[in-house]
């Protein structure tokens, strides 16, 4: 048990009411006349938050009087707001030591919270933090410690809680990159998770993730106290909320990796369906799993760009009964509040979605920035959603419906589907647990023509010993119950079942199975094979070449994707010189590297024109016609234009040297020629049109008196210029343009106000996303070492200390004594001093316009 400490400047305030603090000014909060929203729909701004004592809110929750309870960011206080008659009637600083909220919940008589406090040695620590109140006087006095999360803090850590419908457990979503707690039960529902690739993933371009291995973000069940905790479901990149529908099923939006687009892993967001084992498919880099590898569940809704937060049913709203069952979701980036429309598909869910709350401007160079952070339904029927995040401006917002339609509560429970769900749910019962009725309960469904239930049924089977399960898969018949019994003989029947794996799956000839589906599914068994098991020896390869080989090249992209790689993999002849006419041939960037990127690995089977056809694709063309539809109209949706991710070049760049490395010294003089025809991209610097020289050294308070004189009648050349005179795309990029070492500037007025941006470069420091930031590592010997964080392993970590420059630096893990993330930003300050007022002015213009000189702040 942790006594109250105050520790954290902001307890100094107590419980005074908020309103009798000294205020310090606040920035800008999107107005409801700037929002669009349905028709009969009303948004109301309740509060904006004051920066000095408040923060900026990332996160929400509800208490058992009603009152809204609001996280802060790091150093940043939890809120208590009293809502009467749509109102604030009350706002209050709690006395809690607890900062850094990305989660919280109310249950069991007790305030759980995902947060950053002291330890018991006195330690910073991120953590599952329990508070209670014994002195009976709605303060809460006792803050325990139940559980340390390793990584836990910062935008990728542990996030939402929330009660698992049983009412007796918790249950908490982790972003990839917090550590998989070392007492996670042996008898959890979801295990022997791994990469699973047939060859290795190239990793991001720039680093991002680099090492890490599954299970990748995850969510976790555990008792009220903390302990006893059973890994659900894993494979997602970083879910911020998740939430149970009336039915008890549990759904969650999940994010993208934005620096993927323009490659054919990337993972747009999506709303998931997570039923007990599941696993999403994510991996970092290149390894992401498209969503028809059956060891994997696919999206129950695919939306595109964005980055997803906040998200609840409407179950309790004061709405039509359509938006009572709709499941609500968050886009901070693009400032969009989401209606999802699920509807049972078999067992699992499909569905629809729709702009529930939006910036009129969505699609207008002008933006008003909303950057969503949590939402949920408020006691008396209305939804209640707050914005911050970044240290930008913290605000409430109140949205009820006014319209003419029928509002009483209505009947949420889906009766179609109840039956599959309900066998689903059977199924899910021995996951984890041995059971003697398991197989035989669970091999029927095997064949059933709904996935989820084939997958619940595999998992419900490996959670029985292999011995009484394995010989029945082999001889198993029926092409699809097969298919999928075989996956898990290739995840757990270990090196001694690989012949008799590759005969059983001769049973089944590619060229015979009528359906892509199951084409794929044979596939998927192969690679899952190989990865766990090693190349199979000659005498079995043999005879898999032979029958994959004739289908290569196939019909479609999926296909030709598996049956390169898993070709590739066998050392199968000619597969090069048939893959490289597949790259001649496709007609997106997407699918061209579906190609490039396997071929990067291989060291057989070349020849001197072999080579200079593969190097002869760089450069790529790059325009919006290399790109399918679907991505370009995600970009649409979101209201900014196509671009290719900030690891897009890195990626370019790493995969050329790695099979560059490939190439024998005695073959090297063949190829030089078309090797030298390219050189590795560099952010293009545009001299200045004027001599510059020192203005003034700028203060954010120079210039918040004139940042209304950004929307309008601005000077595009000027802006332009003053872009090119603070050398932002040597760091950062604006649509294709630029470096990767900072944020992309496209859609920057999505999700940050003028004064927002203003201050990000005049104070660089101030807020460092921990994705640009660098790491501070401090050695045993007193060296301490600053850099970007490009890879990580077992025994060691390799920063690069410039962003700019190529050079790595490796550092033992055994000689480092401690490591955090940098404080100084990458970027410095001082950028503006050349700049006169009215030229940072349209240098801000330029920035909210897109680059765009028709944009709104360059109309008259």
């Amino acid at each position: 048990m942790l006594p109250i400490r105050r520790s954290l400047a902001f307890l100094a305030l107590g419980l005074l009411p908020i309103s009798s603090l000294l205020a310090a000014p606040a920035k800008e909060a999107a107005a409801p006349e700037a929002l669009e929203t349905l028709p009969g729909f009303k948004v109301e701004l309740l509060r904006k938050a004051d920066p000095s004592t408040e923060g900026s809110w990332i996160s929400m929750a509800k208490d058992p009087k009603g009152r809204l309870l609001l996280g802060g960011e790091k150093k940043e206080p939890i809120s208590r707001i009293t809502i009467k008659d749509g109102q604030v009637a009350e706002a209050e600083i709690l006395k809690i030591p607890l900062s850094e909220v990305m989660g919280m919940l109310y249950a069991f008589d007790s305030l759980y919270v995902d947060g950053r406090g002291n330890g018991p040695d006195g330690q910073e620590v991120y953590g599952l933090w329990r508070c209670r109140s014994t002195n009976n006087d709605d303060q809460f006095d006792k803050v325990e410690l139940l559980r340390t999360w390793i990584g836990g803090g910062g935008d990728h850590g542990a996030h939402a809680i929330l009660l698992n419908p049983d009412k007796k457990h918790l249950n908490i979503v982790c972003g990839n990159f917090v550590d998989q707690p070392e007492d996670i039960s042996p008898n959890s529902p979801h295990r022997h998770y791994a990469d699973d690739l047939v060859l290795p993933r190239a990793e991001d371009g720039n680093g991002f993730g680099a090492g890490r291995k599954p299970p990748g973000g995850f969510i976790v069940r555990m008792d009220p106290d903390g302990k006893n905790i059973e890994l659900v479901a894993s494979g997602e990149r970083n879910t911020y909320d998740v939430a149970f529908n009336h039915d008890g099923e549990l759904f969650g939006f999940d994010s993208d990796m934005e620096w993927d687009w323009g490659t054919p892993w990337y993972r747009p967001i999506r709303v998931f369906h997570a039923p007990s084992g599941a696993d999403q498919g994510f991996r970092e880099g290149s390894g992401k799993w498209p969503e028809y590898y059956h060891d994997s569940l696919p999206a129950a809704v695919t939306i595109g760009i964005g980055c997803p937060t906040g998200v609840t049913f409407g179950e309790g709203a004061k709405f039509p009964a359509k938006y009572q069952r709709a499941f609500f979701i968050e886009d901070w980036t693009y400032g969009r509040l989401i209606a999802v429309h699920l509807s049972p598909d078999g067992s699992s869910y499909g569905g629809s979605w729709e702009n529930f709350i939006a910036p009129k401007a969505l699609h207008e160079s002008a933006k008003t920035p909303l950057n969503m952070t949590d939402l949920l339904i408020g006691d008396d029927g209305a939804m209640y959603f707050t914005i911050g995040g970044r240290h930008t401006q913290g605000a409430l917002y109140r949205v009820s419906y006014t319209g003419t339609e029928p509002t009483a509560p209505a009947d949420l429970h889906d009766t179609k589907g109840e039956d599959a769900r309900a066998l689903r749910h059977e199924l899910e019962a021995f996951h984890g647990h041995e059971n003697p009725k398991a197989v035989d309960t669970a091999w029927p469904q095997l064949s059933s023509t709904d996935r989820f239930l084939r997958y619940a049924a595999r998992i419900a089977i490996e959670s029985q010993p292999v011995a009484q399960w394995k010989f029945r898969a082999l001889a198993e018949s029926d092409p699809e119950a097969a298919l999928t019994i075989l996956l898990s003989v290739a995840r757990l029947g270990g090196p001694e079942s690989e012949s008799d794996l590759f005969q059983a799956l001769s049973r089944f000839p590619l060229s015979k199975i009528k359906s892509e589906a199951q084409q794929l599914e044979k596939l998927r068994v192969i690679e899952v094979a190989i990865a766990r098991q090693g190349k199979p020896a000659p005498e079995v390869a043999a005879p898999l070449i032979a029958e994959l080989s004739p289908s290569f090249p196939a019909k479609t992209i999926s296909l030709n994707r598996e049956l390169c790689k898993v070709l590739l993999a066998l050392d199968a002849p000619d597969t090069i010189a048939r893959t490289l006419q597949l790259l001649s041939a496709a007609p997106t960037q997407e699918e061209q590297l579906n190609y490039i990127v396997p071929l990067r690995t291989i060291t057989t089977g070349w020849t001197p024109e072999l080579r200079r056809q593969y190097f002869a694709w760089w450069p790529i063309k790059r325009d919006a016609s290399m790109h399918p539809d679907y991505a370009l109209r995600w970009f649409a949706e979101a209201g900014r234009e196509y671009a290719d991710g900030a690891s897009f070049n890195n990626f370019l760049v790493k995969v050329r040297r790695a099979a560059i490395s490939n190439i024998p010294q005695a073959e090297l003089a063949s190829v030089q020629p078309v090797l030298d025809s390219w050189a590795e991209p560099a952010p293009k610097l545009h001299p200045s049109k004027k001599k510059r020289q020192f203005v003034q050294d700028w203060k954010v308070a120079d210039l918040e008196a004139d940042l209304e004189k950004v929307a309008h009648d601005r000077n595009f050349a000027q802006g332009q210029d003053s872009l090119y005179a603070v050398n932002c795309l040597m760091c950062h990029r604006m649509g294709d343009e630029g470096g990767s070492v900072g944020p992309e500037l496209t859609a920057i007025s999505s999700r940050f106000s003028r004064h927002d941006i203003l201050e990000s470069i005049i104070e660089p420091s101030k807020v460092i996303s921990e994705q640009y930031a660098n790491t501070e590592i401090t050695l045993k010997n007193g060296d301490i070492k600053i850099g970007r964080l490009i890879s990580e392993s077992d025994d060691k970590v390799v920063i690069r200390p410039s962003m700019l420059a190529p050079e790595m630096q490796e550092i033992k893990k055994a000689d480092i004594k401690s490591r955090e993330v940098s404080k100084i930003s990458p970027m410095p300050p001082g950028l503006l001093n050349m700049l006169t007022k009215s030229e940072i002015l349209d240098l801000l213009a330029y920035l909210e316009a897109a680059g765009k000189a028709d944009g709104a702040p360059f109309k008259k």
